[in-house]
């Protein structure tokens, strides 16, 4: 049996195997943000206003769950990158059979807590009457699926952490071209509004852990793994948790935030919160480059760090950020001058699109800002700082985005933009504190013991 392929990123150049990693990360970023944004394409060309907004909220809901899920597995690729770094590739798989226990574990609970939970939850975001059931019901259908959200991301976790990032990207591929023709038949074909959407979800994700199963147990891994290995490993699950647990906890508390400022635009009216799911639709793939170096940042780093070779991940962070911050000036100038066309392709109420397009100027601004945040949380991350990640998430959105956007909802008359500047203004605070935080690890001396 063949093994799949894990990249070595402690010896050599560093920009060119930085590119290659982070590509196919970048396009599996890519189809995960057109698999999210095809139930609102297909529900908004085939459906009305209440079942966008609902697919607008509900998914929020859902992208909540899916980033926390996701950021504790970032504990597995970090663990495995920082062993295979140190060269200890016989622990790595123990590594991979406790965190698919303890995330099967995960999955199960949230599939059934979230049946109970989705109706008080869309109260509190404030959801919109007359979408108020296609809400909670499309919130339901995914969560009841949660097993195979956690599937897909553990295997995404594990792969990126041996510095494979191929087999993730074939996982996400097969959900994507899944979920186009699952929404095509049910949202167009059996006009089923938000629920069908929530349906071909949970199906294409379904499908694609299963196939990516066959790939995996076809191509093997690059060390020792058999399933008697997928225990409850206290000591093993504790440092996935120490390394997951704030990274999840910032981005839980950073989503809070954004469902904070949904729910400010929904009390504004349906056309307000329809308009700001659009536009935080394509946010998702306005922001594709910086999450897809933030994602290989922290492979890279941990297999660095893990080696000692602390100057090798610096010189990645500036290269990580010069990248993105080019592509960034590109698509904020889209953003700030063309969100009106960006925002047609999602809906054809044209009062949906100038509300989108209002609130995606001030994205615009946040695209230069996020070249440098994203990449220096993937770097943080790489090198087991997940805390200082959570201190400073939480910062920027509870001290700056949600009290901004909250006063900003208050002035009359009432601006998405002005609304939707908040989050530029966070992401410079965390900016601030980011390089502080570099300077103050540089200055004890961390990096230089590191390296000895």
């Amino acid at each position: 049996m063949s093994e799949v392929k894990s990249s070595g990123f402690t010896e050599g150049k560093i920009y060119s195997p930085l590119i290659r990693f982070a590509l196919p990360v970048l396009f599996a970023v890519l189809l995960q943000s057109l698999y999210g944004a095809v139930d609102l394409l297909v529900v908004g060309q085939f459906s009305d206003k209440a079942n966008v907004s609902a697919v607008a909220t509900a998914s929020q809901i859902v992208q909540t769950l899916t980033f926390v899920i996701t950021d504790i597995a970032m504990g597995t690729t970090i663990l495995l990158g920082q062993m295979i770094g140190e060269g200890k590739r016989d622990q790595a798989g123990e590594v991979v059979g406790a965190s698919i226990a303890m995330f099967a574990v995960i999955g199960l609970t949230v599939a059934v807590v979230m049946q109970f939970l989705a109706g008080g939850i869309a109260s509190a975001m404030n959801a919109p009457q007359e979408a108020y059931v296609q809400t909670v019901a499309y919130t339901r259908i995914c969560c009841g699926g949660a097993i195979f959200i956690v599937a897909y991301n553990v295997l995404g976790s594990i792969f990126r952490g041996i510095g494979n990032s191929k087999v993730p990207l074939i996982a996400v591929a097969i959900a994507a071209v899944f979920n186009v023709f699952g929404d095509i038949l049910f949202v167009a074909g059996f006009h089923m509004g938000a629920a069908g959407a929530a349906y071909a979800t949970v199906m294409s994700q379904a499908l694609s852990v299963i196939l990516s199963f066959f790939i995996i147990r076809k191509m093997g891994l690059p060390f020792a793994f058999h399933f008697k290995m997928v225990r409850f490993n206290g000591n093993l699950i504790r440092k996935v948790i120490s390394l997951g647990i704030p990274i999840a906890l910032q981005d839980l508390l950073v989503s809070i935030s954004f469902l904070i400022i949904m729910s400010i635009v929904n009390g504004i009216g349906v056309v307000a919160s329809a308009g700001v799911g659009v536009a935080e639709r394509l946010c998702g793939f306005i922001m594709l480059v910086p999450s897809a170096f933030m994602q290989s940042m922290s492979a890279f780093v941990a297999q660095n760090y893990g080696a000692g070779k602390l100057d090798r991940a610096i010189r990645a962070l500036f290269y990580g950020i010069g990248t993105s911050l080019a592509c960034g000036i590109v698509l904020g100038y889209l953003a700030f001058f063309h969100g009106d066309s960006m925002s047609m392709v999602f809906s054809k109420d044209m009062q949906v699109v100038a509300a989108s397009a209002d609130y995606l100027k001030a994205y615009a601004i946040d695209c230069l800002f996020t070249a440098f945040l994203f990449c220096f949380i993937g770097f943080f991350n790489g090198i087991g700082k997940t805390r200082f990640v959570m201190v400073q998430g939480i910062v920027g959105a509870f001290c700056v985005r949600v009290p901004v956007s909250f006063f900003m909802s208050r002035i009359v008359p009432v601006s998405l933009f002005r609304i939707g500047l908040a989050t530029p203004c966070s992401t410079f605070l965390q900016i601030v504190l980011c390089f502080i935080f570099l300077l103050h690890l540089h200055r004890k001396g961390i990096f230089q013991r590191r390296q000895m």
